[in-house]
């Protein structure tokens, strides 16, 4: 069998893995998939600051307009500043089960993607990834709707697997 948990990094990492790791059995596999939203205004802000201080400088975000500067000749590219920013929350947010699900004996793939839209980017990939089921949070950082988040939502109601919904 073949699980996936999308993850916001807000579920229980020692439960979930657990859950999933019994649902994948034996034989079975655990995706964990994760969304990253890149916001596009900060990363036009980052442009003017040099490479070797990006890690030291905080932008303060603002509201309008995109930062207009050409782009420095020490800008590593937004291509490549997306990629490392991505693998960095993906780490951050699956690291625990990694280690949970290793620690199980469980056979895992650790999935992040750039996305604007969680939902959407998880139903696309479950039907990329043949997952038989679905295990997801039900409150996330997302805005609340109802008694589920409205990502748990959509994925319940949308998704062409079952869902386990995990508090």
């Amino acid at each position: 069998m073949h699980v996936m948990v999308a993850t916001d990094g807000s579920l229980d990492v020692e439960r979930t893995a657990m859950i999933a790791g019994r649902l994948a059995g034996d034989t079975g596999r655990v995706t964990v998939f994760t969304v990253v939203e890149v916001p596009r205004k900060l990363l036009a802000d980052m442009r003017g600051q040099p490479v070797d201080k990006l890690q030291e400088v905080s932008i303060e975000y603002r509201r309008g307009p995109a930062v207009t500067d050409p782009t420095p000749t020490s800008w590593i590219g937004d291509d490549e500043f997306i990629e490392r920013y991505v693998a960095r929350v993906v780490e951050t947010r699956t690291a625990g089960f990694a280690e949970a699900l290793s620690a199980s004996g469980v056979d895992y793939d650790l999935v992040g993607e750039e996305g604007e839209n969680a939902a959407k980017a998880i139903i696309d990939s479950i039907s990329v990834r043949a997952v038989d089921i679905l295990c997801v949070g039900t409150h996330g950082g997302g805005l609340f709707e109802g008694l589920l988040g409205s990502t748990s939502t959509k994925l319940a109601r949308r998704a062409e697997c079952s869902v386990l919904l995990v508090r």
